[in-house]
């Protein structure tokens, strides 16, 4: 009971917190605040197996401390070499971070090719890897050219502290939905893909997992004027 009280503690702390921070917020200061409490009930809630109370947890650090703050800027490079800082995306942003160790479902990059193919002139799609420069390459052959590939080697980003929350706080695959003053508006988890698992079922709960963000982002893209024509 005595767990079960104090998980619910870090929880409301979550958002009560989160309500006192500006709406700018940086993401790496707001998730440095609540991390720490965030790790240990996680921990706590794993070990003694209250699995759905560990997913609440992280439900609740989407929620009230990840959405709603601006993303930091931050370089990487392409694999031209060339770098890259991600405030000089203008567009919303699809961001989803990722590895080459990490193992895509059978559907995930044909169901975010396809996502891209029909959204990417209002929005700019963007795969973030950690990872060297080579096997990068090797991971991504099958994207589609209208998503950005680009990749961060950690050694070259020792002082950034969003390159480390992104990476060790929050993990990966893992979806973010940015708009174009760089606040995010919603963050997912990648899709769990059990083995031997159906292309259909894989492609379609990746797909409509990444269409609820992109939909998202565009009512938050429309203008009073644009939505009152819909409604005519």
């Amino acid at each position: 009971m005595a767990k079960h009280l104090l998980l619910l503690f870090i929880v409301i702390s979550f958002s009560a917190q989160s309500q006192q921070l500006e709406q700018k917020e940086l993401l790496s200061k707001n998730i440095s605040r609540n991390i720490k409490s965030y790790r240990l009930q996680s921990n706590l809630a794993f070990h003694d197996q209250r699995f759905d109370d560990a997913t609440a947890l992280f439900d609740s650090l989407v929620k009230n401390v990840i959405n709603g703050s601006r993303m930091d800027n931050f370089t990487a490079r392409k694999l031209s070499g060339r770098k890259v800082e991600f405030d000089t995306y203008k567009k919303p942003i699809f961001l989803m971070t990722y590895a080459s160790w990490c193992t895509p479902g059978l559907g995930e990059i044909p169901a975010l090719n396809e996502v891209a193919k029909k959204h990417s002139d209002e929005i700019d799609f963007v795969v973030l890897f950690w990872d060297k420069k080579a096997k990068v390459r090797k991971a991504t052959r099958k994207y589609s050219s209208k998503i950005d590939i680009l990749y961060i080697d950690e050694a070259d980003n020792t002082h950034c502290k969003v390159i480390r929350m992104l990476k060790h706080s929050v993990g990966f695959p893992s979806s973010f939905f940015i708009d174009r003053d760089k606040m995010v508006v919603d963050m997912r988890r990648g899709i769990l893909h059990p083995y031997k698992e159906d292309f259909t079922v894989s492609y379609n709960l990746n797909y409509n997992s990444f269409s609820k963000g992109i939909s998202l982002l565009h009512r938050l893209s429309e203008t009073p004027e644009n939505r009152s024509e819909k409604k005519l």
